[in-house]
């Protein structure tokens, strides 16, 4: 099997399901209770929390658990223009931004919210001075990610933040899922970040999003006692502890992991461009992510052409809706381009054998599906 998914979601990291598999046994105790065994889980967390700010550069204060990114950016989206909409109705993002941040954008617009895409260049960046011509005196919230899961077009959040700091009362947000553990973040120059970690070799069902100490949003979930009021639940001891221990592997040995992928990159790249195929991605991408568009095949058919393989791509981000990749066509402008792409995604576990083998199989079945498309033409 050779596995080119890792934007979708990450093999789980054995020391990862280690420590949930031991705390499972030795913490049994509902954190909240006042006796001895819910104490020591409520300890575990907060010892947990205390080493994710300290990776992060934040306070153990400002990481609020979820159950992954769709819920922290619902959490956050909703949670800020709710309790701040005396300030206004204003909301700026991109077309490159995943389902879970332009679903309750949507949502938001039947409310009386207005919504704003901001321009891109032709890499795909934010254009900064159409930014800045759209930010109004009532921009509630900007929500940017910093990394599209599709394309791989890397934001500066920084340069976007002083944009937005322009206006003191609009709040910045970051979808940051694709960033966790590929580059390193500066988490001060934002308001609020969503993070899920079964993006960096971690358990599904677990994330978190970082909101600045100071900033009060309306949760999205009420009732029950949790780790901060801001999302209600029993805190999930077992799955904190191994976000920990997910997050603190994942920057071990940063610069030669990602210098691997860089490497891997190179040779997919390299590889590809004697191939019948249009390369989307650009030098703005995270080498994590490579695009290409088909040439008169339908992404779905080459997908299934190679998973007979065993060979394993997406067509367009796991999450998506629609029948072509919306982050394409917004770069692209090509319609044939965005419904026809392939988004095949790196890791620091990617072998070169591995990319050697799969740019065999795939100049092989672009050449046995171009002559079947021929002979049923004929």
């Amino acid at each position: 099997m050779i596995y080119l998914d890792y934007s979708a979601t990450t093999p789980v990291h054995e020391e990862v399901l280690d420590t949930y598999q031991k705390v499972c046994r030795k913490f049994i105790g509902n954190p909240n209770s006042l006796h001895k065994l819910g104490v020591e889980a409520r300890e575990l967390i907060e010892a947990s929390s205390k080493q994710i700010a300290d990776i992060l550069g934040v306070k153990p204060s400002e990481v609020i658990y979820t159950s992954g990114a769709s819920e922290a950016n619902n959490t956050v989206i909703k949670g800020v223009c709710f309790k701040y909409q005396n300030r206004g109705k204003h909301i700026i993002t991109t077309e490159l931004e995943h389902s879970s941040v332009i679903a309750p954008l949507q949502y938001l617009t039947t409310l009386g919210f207005e919504v704003d895409f901001v321009k891109l260049d032709e890499n795909g960046l934010v254009d900064l001075e159409d930014l800045s011509s759209l930010m109004r005196e009532d921009t509630v919230l900007v929500t940017i990610a910093s990394v599209n899961s599709e394309v791989g077009v890397t934001q500066d959040l920084n340069k976007i933040s002083e944009v937005v700091r322009t206006n003191p009362k609009t709040f910045f947000h970051s979808d940051v899922t694709q960033s966790i553990g590929k580059e390193k973040i500066d988490f001060s120059c934002l308001d609020f970040a969503s993070v899920s970690c079964q993006k960096f070799y971690g358990m599904k069902g677990i994330g978190a999003f970082i909101k600045k100490e100071s900033i009060v949003i309306d949760p999205l979930i009420h009732g029950g006692k949790s780790t901060t009021v801001f999302r209600s639940g029993t805190p999930a001891t077992p799955l904190i502890a191994s976000f920990a221990k997910a997050l603190r592997l994942a920057y071990e040995d940063f610069d030669e992991k990602l210098n691997r992928v860089s490497e891997r990159k190179s040779q997919l790249l390299e590889g590809l461009e004697k191939l019948d195929v249009t390369i989307n991605s650009n030098s703005y991408c995270l080498p994590h992510i490579v695009n290409i568009s088909l040439h008169g095949i339908k992404s779905e058919v080459m997908l299934h052409a190679l998973e007979e393989k065993e060979i394993y791509v997406s067509t367009q981000t796991a999450c998506a809706t629609g029948n072509y990749s919306k982050a394409v066509y917004a770069i692209t402008k090509d319609q044939e381009l965005a419904k026809n792409s392939l988004r095949i995604s790196l890791s620091h576990l990617t072998t070169e054998e591995e990319i050697q083998t799969f740019l065999e199989v795939l100049e092989d079945c672009i050449q046995k599906l171009n002559l079947r498309s021929h002979y049923e033409s004929d």
